[in-house]
């Protein structure tokens, strides 16, 4: 039996705004604060994005929030500006601990543990836990 994927954000478990039905909450964070370890299950830092490009797209999302534009406005925007998709897709790709993390949570899923992946973005800003999806994907 094969178990599902799904993700979310942290703010939704905080808040009671998803229920997760027996999922384990895999964080997939680089660089998570300490209360983030409260609300997941466990986290997977290999598949967080790489700092750089972290840092790159906080650089440019600060400079349109000082523009003007709405925090997710300026958060998609800068994500799109800094091909971020992309560029973390590559990241995985070549990255032997990303892979490593990847085939070790396929594994768990068909195995049947039904796994949600969490990040810190809620549902109105671009995020790579829906890019992690598709590389998790065993239906």
């Amino acid at each position: 039996m094969t178990g599902t994927v799904g993700e979310t954000y942290v703010a939704a478990i905080q808040h009671d705004l998803v229920d997760l039905e027996g999922a384990t909450a895999v964080g997939v964070v680089r660089r998570p604060t300490g209360w983030f370890h409260g609300v997941v299950d466990e986290n997977v830092p290999e598949l967080g994005p790489p700092q750089e490009l972290l840092d790159e797209v906080k650089e440019r999302q600060e400079d349109l929030a000082m523009a003007g534009m709405c925090d997710s406005g300026a958060h998609n925007a800068a994500w799109e500006e800094t091909d971020f998709e992309a560029r973390y897709r590559e990241h995985v790709d070549s990255d032997p601990e990303a892979q490593a993390a990847l085939a070790e949570l396929r594994d768990r899923v068909r195995d049947g543990e039904d796994v949600a992946l969490v990040c810190f973005e809620g549902d109105d800003k671009r995020c790579h836990r829906h890019t992690l999806l598709e590389y998790i994907d065993v239906g």
